[in-house]
Order: C-alpha cells, then structure tokens, then sequence
C-alpha cells in the first residue's frame, strides 16, 4: 500500500501535467478514485457504476473470469486519472501529505461497506433468480400434467359421440311415443267436441252464461293446446285441419259476445230490474281478459281470435248505447218543442247518472271507473247533439235555449251538479260543451237573428209613429205639457231588453249585442230623418197636410232628446255611461233635421211679409214688423211645447232667420233712398223695427249678446252717415264685427244709400280689399247665407262700345 501510495505520489507531477492536455472528467463513483480491491471484476465494476448488474447466466454464458471487457478498462483508466488528479492537487503542497492516513482509513472504510452492500444485493437477487426458476419447473410440470388430462377427456368425448349415434333412433321413437300419448290423452275430449258445441248453445239459449261459457272455455283450450304443440313443432299444414274441426267455436263466440252486449245494452235497465244478469255478462268479460293478458305474456303463440278485447268492446257498446238512446232523433228547431226536448234530456241525464252512481258502480270492477266513463259520454254526447242542433236555421229564441241551457243549466245544480252526484262528478273537469270557436259562431248568429228581429220592430214602429202623424188630434204631452209619442220608450225598451237577455249568457254576448244595439239605433235615425225629409216633401205640398205638422215636429224633437238621454243607459257597464261620438253625431243630425223643417215652416210664413220690405209704404210706417212679430210669438208658443235645451236652440235659430231675412230683403235693390230725409227716415224705420224684434226675443228668453239682429243696427249706422267721405272708415269698421260681409253686400247697401260715388264706392271698395278679415272661432255667420242680386248687364249694340 505504502509503495503504490509513494509511487502515486511520485507520479503526481507527471499526472498533473499530463492531465493538463485533455478536458478534465469528473469520476463515476469514489470507489474508482484509489483503486481499491473492489474493481478487482472490472465488469463486475462497470455494472454497478452504470446503476444494472446484468444476469448470472449471462454472465457465465458470455465471458470467463479473465476476460476483459473494453468499457470497463476504459471506465477504469478514466478513475484511475481522475483520482491522480485530484491526489495530485490535494497533496500538492508538502504539508497536505500528513493527512495522507486519515485520507486511506476513511476511503477503506467505505470501501469496505460498499462491498458489502454490493454483496448483500447480489445475494439477494440470485436467491430471487433462483425461485423464479423453481417455479417455471413446476408450471412446466403441472402444463404438461393438464396436457394429458385434456387428451384423456377428449378421447373419452370421441368415444360419447360415437355411442350417441346410435341413440337418435331411439329419441325419435320416445318423441312419437309423448306425441302419440298425448293423443291419445286427449282423444275423449276431441271426440266429445260436437257433444260440447251443441250442450253449449242450449246453455246460452237459457241465459245460463257462465255455465255456457266455461264450456266454451274448455274447448277453446283444448283447440289452442294441440294448435301450440303444432306451432312449436312447426307442423303449419296440421292446422288448418284443427281449425276446421274446431270451427265451431266461432259460431259459439259469436252468439254468447251477442248475448253479452245485448245484456250490457240494457244495463241501465237491467241494474234497476236484474242486476244478476249484468253482473254474470261482466264477470265473462274478466275472465276473458285475464285469458287475453295472459296470451299476450307469454307472446309465443297467439290463438286464432285473440286478444278478443272484450273490455274495449263493453266500454263501446255501453257508449253507443248511451248515445243513441237519447240523441239519435232530431228535435224540432223551434218552438216549444226545442225547450220541452231540453228539458227532457235534463230530467233524463241526471236520473241515469244516478242509476250509474248508486247500483252499476256496485256491479262492476272499480278499474272500470265506470262513472266517469258515463259521465264523459254523456258529456260528449251532448257536445255533438248541441253542434248538430246549431247546423239547423235556428231562431233567435232557438240559439237563446240551447245557449241559456249549454252554460247555465248544464253545469247547475239543477244537472251535473245535482247534489245526488256530487262530488264524484265533477263538471269543471269536463270542459264546455260547446267549444271556443262554436260559441263565438253561435254568439255571431244570436247576434243576426237578433238584429234582424230589431230590425223588424224599428221599422214598424217607424211606420205607426208617422201614421200617427195624420191624425185629427196633437200629438200627447207628459206631465209637464210636452209633446211626445211612444217612439223613444218602445225602441229603449227592445234594445234594453235584447241586452239584459244576452247578458244571461256571457259578458261578450252582452257585448255583442249592445254594440249591434247602438248600430241599429243609429241607422234607425238614419231613418227618422229620412221619413222626415219625406213627411216636409208632402206638407210643402199641401201645408194642410198633416194638420200638427209643427206639433209632431216638436215632439220628434223631445223624442230625439229622450233618446240621447237613454241611451247612455244601455251600456253593460254602469261605471261607463258614454255615448259613441258616431251616435252622439246621428242624434245631432237628426235634431237639426227636425230643426230645419221647423224653420223651413216658419220662413214660409215670414216670406210674404219679408217681400213687402223695402218700400215707401214701409217707410211711412206700416204694421209690417208687428206682424212678422204675431208670426214670431205664434211659432214659439209652440215652442214651448219642447224641452228647454232645444227651445233655446230654436229660439235662437228662429232669430237668426229673422234677421238674415230682414236684412236679405234689405239687398234685394228694391228701394234707393232719393235724399238724405229718405235716409234718415230709412234709419229711423230700421231702429224701430230692430228695436221690436230686438224686445220680443228679449221677452222669450235670448239675451241681446245671443243676438243677431245686433247687425241691423250696425247697418243702419252705416245707412245713416251724413258724410259720405267717412264711408271707408265706417265699411272698416262693420267689417271687422262681420267678418262674414262681402264686397257684394257693402255695394248693394252703398246702392240703398243712393249718394255714393264712384270714387267714394272704389275707396271703400279697395279698403276692403286691403284688409281681409277672417271668422273667428265660434262667430255665427250672418251675411254669408245672403246671397246678393246679380246687377244688371245694360244692353249692347252688336259692334258698338258698352255705354
């Protein structure tokens, strides 16, 4: 140890300086840094320095001991440089080397453990390798032990096959032996299959059904059994042999399933009289059900006519039944005879729903939930039986029962809420009888026939309250002396009553009628107006006729205003009490009309006096105006004979005609005054005459301010001017109160002047021109419904000038 260590360290320089001419490596593993006994292997060595160690019979296979492998030489002389190295520069310096002991105990100290560690894993892993060979041999063993075993078995196989081939003949002869046991097992029944059909037709002929029907029973599980071992041995030709034998059997299905319905037909009657007998038919409807569930379970084979369903089949006949017992005939479309067939199936609803209720609920299953399925039959059967009675042409009276009766008394107390069906029929869960969509079709056609019969009535009332109007007597009066007729009280009446009777149906039938209400009432003021206009065509005829022409105007007049009144009375609703402005204008219309005719009758009897003005007779003080006022205070006598709010529309449109015909009469360019003592006494007659007119509307009520006769003084103002230079000024002003007043006007009264001249006439003509005027909101035009005589053209020669 002390010669390597001395030669190590004696190489130390060279080392160091040999290490200088290539890159410095670091060692692997300190074990390789001394060379110590553990790189004795160097294979061994270089496994354990590159972290695997490689299998020993590897190892035994692919070198011998003194073999060398290159890689660990190589890895051995890199740790060898290394550690001359690193020596190298540790004990460099002379006094490191005194450490030199301690540094070889310590590095032999690990050098030693490492070994045996190395030692220890070794072991440990040849011991591993060593019973995994173990047990490779034995599974090698235990293979090879089941190879045999395996051969054994299939030999033993071969050698069954072989003695199974002989047995088919003998399976094939047992399988005919069962066939042919079962044959013969069953060959007293087939043969008694006739006996049986005809034991059961006499069992069914006596309602003895469920005797009738086990019979049945048998025989039909005797044909399915063979018809089944047929189908499983797939024998198809075989059965139609079977069922030819069996045939039978339909005829007897069909006769017991006739019997059975026939029985669930007259179940409302046989659970009052013999219950027993619906009880046996609905017991044989179970039975064959459960035979039908238990078929369709099993799924393999269906026999011929199953599932026979007869439980569908019963709810069917029972709703037919139900249906065609008491909706099968069409009642009459009309009349009493609507409202007795109503009534009837009212009566008739709710005493079968009882029967069901009380006695058929206690004869069934209560899967059957026989009351409801009534009760929706019921249900759907009057749906329709009330469609089909709205398909008919129906009278108003007609749609009112069926719908009165659809809606009110179907769900009351009186029907399907009658306390005996309660609470197990409940009629909301049902839904209408009568759909949306039909109601509203029905409600439409309520509303025609409605409007048509209101129509009707209108119209004769129209036609007796005008012959009434050629009668030898007045019209009546009210308590208070006004003229009046039934007119306005019998069409409130109609059109109320129509409404209040629609509004026992539904709020939009109330609607709907009121809305038509108010239609028809307007047309049949189209109407009035119309008969009116005809009665004024007639009377200007012969003014004899009718002799109260005036009076039954007036009491058209109180009518049209009751009626305005009224009306706001119709609507549904009593928070809203207005009138539709289309109806509101209507009765407008009609007032004026009447107003109109009054006036027009009035004016007849003031033109002769109005076309006896201008004149020099009227100027020198005729009695003229005194008796338009006779004619005046005679018209609003009767007047008087109307209500307040139209007298004073009368009284003052009675005004207003008084004095566009007085001035009207004054530009008629009958008079020119000559002088001015002419015109001053022109202003004087036309003060006095103003004057009067002026105090007699005063005394019946019209303020001055209401007043259009304020014009004639203003024009006698006008009339009066001393100077004919102010004329313009004068024009202006008139103007500006009547804005209505044309060039046309001011000229004729510039021509009643009879001092106007052609200068002054273009001054004030021009003056107007240069200020246009414009009404004002609510003025009452005056001059505008005068029109003026057109002058005069003077006479032409055909080539000469005009003069």
């Amino acid at each position: 140890m002390g010669t390597a260590a001395e030669g190590e360290r004696s190489a130390g320089p060279a080392a160091h300086r040999s290490g200088l001419a290539r890159p410095r490596r670091t060692p692997r593993h300190p074990i390789a840094a001394f060379g110590t006994p553990a790189a004795s292997h160097p294979r061994l060595e270089l496994a354990l320095l590159h972290g695997e160690l490689p299998p020993a019979d590897s190892r035994r296979q692919s070198f011998s001991p003194d073999e060398e492998w290159p890689e660990a030489e190589k890895a051995e002389k890199l740790a060898r440089g290394a550690a001359l190295k690193w020596a190298s520069g540790v004990f460099y310096r002379p006094e490191k080397l005194e450490g030199l002991g301690q540094y070889r105990s310590r590095e032999t100290q690990r050098n030693r453990s490492i070994q045996s560690r190395l030692k220890s894993t070794v072991q440990s892993y040849l011991e591993g390798v060593s019973a995994g060979l173990e047990q490779l041999r034995s599974a090698a063993r235990e293979v090879q032990s089941v190879c045999q075993e395996l051969g054994a078995a299939r030999w033993a196989l071969l050698e069954g096959a072989e003695r199974g081939q002989g047995l088919r003949h003998m399976r094939a002869l047992m399988a005919e032996h069962v066939q042919l046991a079962s044959v013969v097992q069953v060959l007293p029944q087939l043969f008694s299959v006739h006996e049986v059909y005809t034991h059961t037709l006499q069992l069914l002929r006596g309602q003895r059904l469920l005797e009738a029907h086990a019979e049945l029973m048998m025989v039909e599980h005797l044909r399915d059994d063979i018809l089944s071992q047929l189908h499983l041995r797939g024998l198809h030709s075989a059965q139609a042999t079977v069922l030819s034998y069996f045939s039978g059997l339909q005829e007897l299905n069909e006769s017991l399933a006739q019997q059975l319905w026939a029985i669930v037909g007259s179940s409302l009657r046989l659970v009052r009289d013999d219950p027993v007998l619906f009880v046996t038919a609905v017991r044989i409807i179970e039975r064959e059900e459960k035979i039908d569930d238990s078929l369709l379970l099993e799924a393999s084979f269906l026999p011929p006519g199953r599932p026979k369903g007869w439980r569908q089949k019963f709810y069917h006949v029972l709703q037919a039944t139900i249906t065609g017992s008491r909706f099968g005939a069409a009642p009459e479309a009309e009349g009493p005879g609507l409202a007795g067939h109503l009534a009837a199936l009212q009566r008739d609803v709710v005493a079968e729903l009882c029967v069901v209720k009380e006695l058929m609920v206690q004869c069934v299953p209560p899967h059957y939930n026989i009351l409801s399925i009534c009760t929706a039959t019921y249900h759907q059967a009057l749906a329709s039986h009330l469609q089909d009675m709205l398909r008919e042409d129906l009278d108003k009276q007609g749609l009112f029962l069926l719908l009165e009766w659809a809606l009110r008394v179907y769900p009351s107390p009186q029907m399907m809420g009658h306390p005996d069906l309660l609470p197990d029929v409940d009629v909301s869960a049902l839904g209408p009888l009568l759909s949306p969509e039909l109601m509203e079709q029905t409600e439409r056609k309520y509303v025609v026939k409605v409007k048509a019969s209101v129509l009707e009535w209108m119209q004769r009332t129209l036609e007796v309250e005008f012959k009434e109007w050629f009668r030898e007597e007045e019209p009546e009066t009210d308590h208070q002396g006004f003229f009046q007729s039934a007119l306005p009280v019998i069409v409130m009446q109609m059109l109320n009553e129509n409404i209040q009777v629609a509004s026992l149906i539904t709020d939009s039938l109330q609607q709907k009628v009121y809305n038509m209400a108010l239609e028809e009432l307007e047309a049949f003021l189209g109407r009035v107006r119309e008969a009116l206009v005809q009665c004024g065509k007639e009377h200007q005829k012969d003014r004899s006729i009718p002799k109260y022409y005036v009076s039954y105007l007036l009491a058209m007049l109180n009518n049209n205003l009751a009626l305005s009144s009224s009306v706001s009375s119709l609507h549904p609703d009593s928070a809203r009490r207005e009138v539709p402005a289309s109806l509101q204008a209507a009765l407008d219309r009609t007032q004026k009309k009447a107003c109109q005719l009054l006036l027009e009758e009035l004016l007849l009897d003031l033109q002769p006096l109005c076309l006896q003005l201008p004149s020099r007779k009227w100027l020198s003080g005729s009695q003229l105006v005194s008796s338009m006022c006779e004619v005046i205070d005679k018209y609003t006598k009767d007047f008087s004979h109307v209500r307040k709010p139209v007298f004073t529309v009368l009284l003052a449109e009675s005004e207003l005609l008084v004095a566009s015909q007085y001035l009207r009469a004054l530009m008629q360019k009958k008079m020119v005054c000559k002088s001015e003592e002419e015109r001053a006494q022109l202003g004087e007659r036309l003060l006095q005459d103003a004057t009067q007119l002026q105090e007699l509307f005063c005394g019946l009520g019209l303020e001055r301010s209401q007043q259009s006769l304020e014009a004639v003084f203003a024009l006698r103002e006008l009339l009066c001017l001393k100077d004919p230079a102010l004329l313009s000024l004068e024009v202006l002003g008139f103007s500006t109160k009547y804005p209505d007043v044309s060039d046309e006007h001011i000229s004729t009264l510039l021509d009643l002047r009879g001092d106007v001249s052609k200068e002054v006439r273009h001054m004030v003509l021009e003056m107007m021109a240069q200020h246009p005027q414009v009404l004002p909101q609510g003025y009452r035009p005056i001059f505008s419904t005068i029109l003026v005589p057109a002058p005069e053209l003077p006479f032409c020669l055909r080539k000469g000038k005009c003069a």
